[in-house]
């Protein structure tokens, strides 16, 4: 399983930064909280993230009660948390498991080793290693964290009694746990202030890498502007000597063209000798031309008549035919009315005579 996603809790921003740009340079995508009352909010309305990179020192709620109250909720209590230190000792390492730390990085962190430790984070998770919680009420011994005395009872009060186990408030006692008070105090103030210049340092950083690049913008858009106008100078004048040089070089062949034409402008024997037998030849196959069209049209001028001839016979016989035919029913007609008339005399002549 891929380790995509880290909630970076610290409250100097300096270190905030840091880390993020490391874990961002994984492609990780990192939520940040600047308190551990912050983070344990944003746990409560956010999706769990796969790691938790929690500063051991913060002012209110320190990473190491973040950390318990982290585990001892059911929701979170499986999110790995990776405690971040500028001390990390055998002892405090110990300590860290006993209560669900996953690991130590040492600050300031190394991106190789906060490569290597993600490695081992997402086989872990894959595998279902992660370390559990053994104690979460166990102690972490550690040098900055405030000594607790015991609670005086009323049988403090009174010499022999109570328990004989309870420790008498020396003088070299109360000046050790006034030692260890005062380092506490200023340790922890020193952190605010160095958190303080961090934060300054840091904003007055920003500020004036903001101004530097602004400045470097300005002189870099100043640059290429020169260079734009530099370079259209240099383009302009390169047109117009090439314009100049393409001028030249038509003005002197138009010139070379205008002698060769005026050298030419006649006809020589040679040429003469050329539309010559241009012309002969051309004559040639005009004579040869009409000689075959003469042939051609002589040709069709027989056939045509001929066919006309042909034309002309067959009507005639045609003709001659139907005169013929019409002749003999005129004939036939006659001799018919001949023995009609015949046969009427005849019958009429019978008739008077048997009348």
């Amino acid at each position: 399983m891929a380790i995509k996603n880290a909630l970076l809790v610290d409250d100097s921003k300096v270190a905030r930064f840091a880390l993020s740009k490391i874990l961002e340079s994984r492609n990780m995508d990192v939520n940040m909280a600047s308190s551990a009352e912050e983070a344990l909010e944003f746990l409560s309305k956010n999706p769990a993230p796969d790691v938790i990179f929690m500063d051991h020192l913060m002012p209110g709620m320190s990473g190491v009660e973040a950390a318990k109250a982290i585990k001892s909720n059911p929701d979170t209590a499986g999110i790995p948390i990776i405690m971040c230190t500028s001390k990390k000792s055998s002892s405090f390492t110990d300590e860290a498991k006993n209560f669900g730390i996953y690991s130590i990085l040492t600050k300031p962190p190394q991106s190789e080793g906060l490569t290597i430790m993600l490695e081992q984070l997402a086989t872990d998770v894959e595998r279902g290693t992660l370390p559990m919680p053994e104690s979460l009420s166990a102690p972490v011994a550690d040098e900055d964290d405030a000594i607790t005395l015991p609670t005086p009872s009323a049988a403090d009060s009174v010499p022999g009694a109570g328990d004989s186990s309870a420790v008498p408030l020396t003088a070299d006692l109360i000046e050790q746990i006034s030692r260890s008070a005062v380092k506490t105090h200023i340790n922890n103030r020193l952190h605010e202030l160095l958190n303080d210049l961090f934060d300054e340092q840091y904003v007055h950083l920003k500020r004036a890498l903001e101004d530097t690049e602004k400045k470097q913008d300005a002189r870099i858009e100043e640059h290429l502007k020169t260079l734009t106008e530099l370079v259209d100078e240099r383009t302009r004048n390169l047109r117009d000597e090439v314009a100049a040089e393409i001028n030249m070089n038509l003005s002197r062949e138009l010139a070379i063209s205008r002698k060769e034409m005026a050298k030419n402008s006649g006809f020589t024997s040679d040429h003469m000798a050329e539309l010559k037998d241009h012309i002969t030849s051309v004559q040639t196959i005009d004579t040869e031309f009409w000689q075959t069209l003469q042939s051609e049209a002589v040709q069709q001028a027989h056939e045509i008549s001929r066919e006309t001839a042909e034309d002309i016979a067959q009507r005639t016989i045609d003709l001659y035919v139907a005169q013929q035919k019409a002749a003999n029913s005129r004939i036939y007609t006659l001799g018919l009315a001949v023995s009609l008339g015949i046969f009427s005399v005849g019958i009429a002549w019978l008739s008077g005579l048997f009348g």
